[in-house]
């Protein structure tokens, strides 16, 4: 029997039982969905995670107060738990070998904003023009501070995408005014959109010099103190450990603290949180593989249980056909052509829907479209694979069947 033939017999066979025939194929579908979704999730993720370790910059560390403990030395008292004074930030700056650049940050979230046709709420960063290099921030529109006008009380800001859009929904922000407690700032600049980041949206920010955010946003009396934190950029990238060594050495000395008092500032590596949030991206990402192989094989299983009901109730037609010529490897390759057609009609409706939960995904949760063509199609062929070896068994037993006892078989 030539294989056009044999397809059209299992064609036909299928098609006498459609719901039977989608019901085995759910399984499949399923499946390969299952494992295109999480490993689309999974890419989607990591990459998220990789520009969040590029917006942080692979060589910067954050240095600020120690929140939550009781200050040491006599930083302590009038500075309400900081302890980080703007002497230390010179000090960092000036006197560790490995630091290349330095910029304050000092940040207010959920500000009221207003422009002549809006107002928005947002979070407003004082810092200086550093900032800007140290993140590889740049603009799409206008520019951002010089040195002189970061470390001014110029009342200009350059502002986040988000912003733009919420308070200029129609026209350049560039050159027009905005007041933030009531003070007006002159918009020079509108930033280049980074997305989603660990805090929300990068984007929803409005950037402006730190001597102008210290005297109309931060509470008067705690000049001495930097009630904020200090980004800090190194030379180079293999300077961590060295750096964190030296810095903590430094204010440990300035702040007069013995061997048994606590640091009273901390130092952060966002590095290593980016990467240890990676790290156990990916393991979630393999694991739900895993996950979604195993329904796989369990919609394989499926195949299999059904094909075999299908000999049963199909006997007494696998005995005519025998009696009247048919050889027992052209019965074993319908069933098994059988098969192979469920997995694959199934495995084709499940890259559909695989690619439909990528793009839900991607949408939902705010990261890039990934269709995993490779993990697609080696999904694919393992769903044609499922249906030859689950498949097989059945299509032998029923190749075995005597044709005298099939006749017999009554339904």
């Amino acid at each position: 029997m030539n294989p056009l033939t044999t397809l059209k017999l299992a064609l036909r066979a299928l098609w006498r039982s459609k719901v039977r025939s989608a019901l085995t194929m759910l399984g499949i579908v399923f499946g390969i969905g299952a494992v295109i979704a999480m490993v689309a999730f999974g890419q989607g993720a990591r990459a998220a995670v990789r520009d969040v370790f590029a917006n942080l910059g692979t060589n910067t560390l954050v240095l600020s107060s120690a929140s939550g403990r009781s200050t040491m030395g006599p930083s302590a008292g009038a500075s309400g738990g900081a302890s980080i004074t703007w002497e230390d930030v010179t000090a960092v700056a000036t006197e560790v070998s490995t630091i290349q650049m330095v910029a304050p940050i000092l940040e207010t979230r959920g500000t009221q904003v207003v422009s002549e046709n809006a107002d928005w709420n947002t979070g407003v960063v004082g810092t200086n023009a550093t900032w800007f290099r140290i993140r590889a921030w740049d603009t799409i529109e206008g520019t951002t501070f010089d040195e002189d006008t970061g470390m001014s009380n110029a009342k200009v800001a350059v502002i986040g995408k988000t912003v733009a859009t919420q308070l200029f929904a129609n026209a350049s922000p560039v050159g027009q005014s905005i007041r933030i407690n009531n003070q007006p700032y002159e918009i020079i600049g509108v930033l280049t959109p980074k997305g989603q980041g660990p805090r929300g949206d990068n984007d929803d920010t409005i950037i402006i010099p730190l001597k102008a955010y210290q005297q109309k946003l931060e509470k008067p009396g705690v000049a001495k103190y930097m009630r904020g934190q200090l980004l800090i950029a190194m030379k180079e990238e293999h300077q961590v450990e060295q750096t964190i060594s030296k810095v903590t050495a430094l204010l440990r000395d300035r702040h007069k603290l013995d061997s048994a008092d606590e640091d009273d500032f901390r130092i952060r590596n966002p590095a290593e949180f980016a990467k240890a949030q990676q790290d156990s991206t990916e393991r979630i990402s393999t694991l739900l593989a895993i996950v979604a192989a195993v329904s796989l094989l369990i919609g394989g299983i499926g195949v299999m249980n059904i094909m075999l009901v299908s000999v049963i109730e199909r006997t007494r037609e696998i005995g005519i056909r025998m009696a009247v010529g048919a050889k027992p490897t052209d019965v074993m390759m319908q069933f098994l052509v059988e098969a192979l057609v469920l997995a694959a009609a199934g495995g084709l409706l499940g890259l559909a829907l695989g690619y439909v939960a990528a793009w839900w995904g991607a949408g939902f949760f705010g990261w890039k479209m990934f269709f995993p063509a490779t993990t697609a199609g080696i999904a694919f062929g393992v769903a044609g694979g499922v249906g030859v070896v689950f498949g097989l068994y059945p299509a032998v037993r029923a190749s075995q069947l005597d044709p005298i006892t099939a006749l017999r078989y009554e339904t």
